[in-house]
């Protein structure tokens, strides 16, 4: 039987992220395959374990350990504050030292060019740089350079690449959005002022992601800040339960495909 390729499209959102590991605990558990995934900053990060074939219950386990000694290492500030070396190094090792190109599952991700204003879609190169590049929130971590490119976070220019699965050739694209406007948050440092800003700044832009994507997943995840890992459990949680509630709306977008392509249910 004819099967469509299914896109997943993951999200920027900071500390938010690790609801897209309870997305794909879902998705994992509903045998809903995942043939192709885009991710940007956040959604990059969990993405590119997924694809290396990291399963959504060692990715908890991996979540559970995180902390910001692992990845934060600061720098005399001149274009950020945090250098990046750890993170990329961090990822480097959970990755394997792998190259995008030679990953299980084929995956893109997002960055934007600062030079030249232009979203950049990497989908070969080390995955600890792409990583890096995708995650470089401006004015908290130092741009990335790969080649001629000064890169930041994906989320500047797309925070929910939907058009760059159906670039990739996706039949039905699953689109996760974990940006959430915090209304009335602390505001105690440079982050959470950086964070709050770029989090308003992209909030008309994500709602493209709604008319191009087949089943729009929206965890409810606004009360959580996008720069404090703390409540990593009950962010993933949230993230898995929404997906369960979507799980029908899925697998009645697969039904269609495959009718208008001919093919018997």
């Amino acid at each position: 039987m004819m099967q469509p390729k299914v896109g997943l499209a993951l999200g920027s959102g900071g500390a938010r992220g690790f609801a897209h590991i309870g997305v794909l605990k879902a998705l994992h558990e509903a045998r809903i395959p995942i043939h192709l995934i885009a991710g940007s900053s956040m959604g990059a990060l969990v993405g590119s374990l997924y694809c290396i074939g990291h399963k959504p219950d060692e990715m908890i386990k991996m979540a559970k350990m995180f902390r910001r000694k692992y990845y934060i290492d600061y720098t005399v500030p001149r274009m950020g504050f945090v250098s990046g070396h750890k993170v990329k190094q961090l990822m480097h090792a959970l990755t394997h030292g792998k190259r995008i190109e030679e990953l299980d599952i084929p995956l893109s991700i997002i960055a934007t060019d600062l030079l030249k204003g232009e979203k950049v879609v990497l989908k070969e190169g080390p995955v600890s740089d792409a990583v890096r590049a995708s995650i470089a929130v401006p004015g908290i971590f130092v741009p990335h350079q790969i080649g001629e490119k000064l890169l930041v976070d994906g989320s500047v220019i797309d925070r929910v690449p939907v058009s760059v699965l159906q670039e990739m050739g996706a039949d039905i694209v699953i689109a996760v959005d974990i940006s959430h406007i915090k209304e009335n948050p602390e505001m105690n440092t440079i982050f959470d002022v950086i964070l709050q800003s770029i989090d308003i700044m992209q909030k008309e832009l994500v709602k493209t992601s709604e008319i191009s994507s087949d089943v729009l997943i929206r965890p409810k995840v606004q009360k959580f800040s996008s720069s404090a890992f703390t409540q990593i459990d009950e962010m993933i949680a949230i993230g898995e339960e929404e997906t369960k509630s979507k799980i029908k709306d899925i697998k009645s977008a697969l039904r269609n495909w495959r009718k208008q392509n001919g093919e018997q249910t």
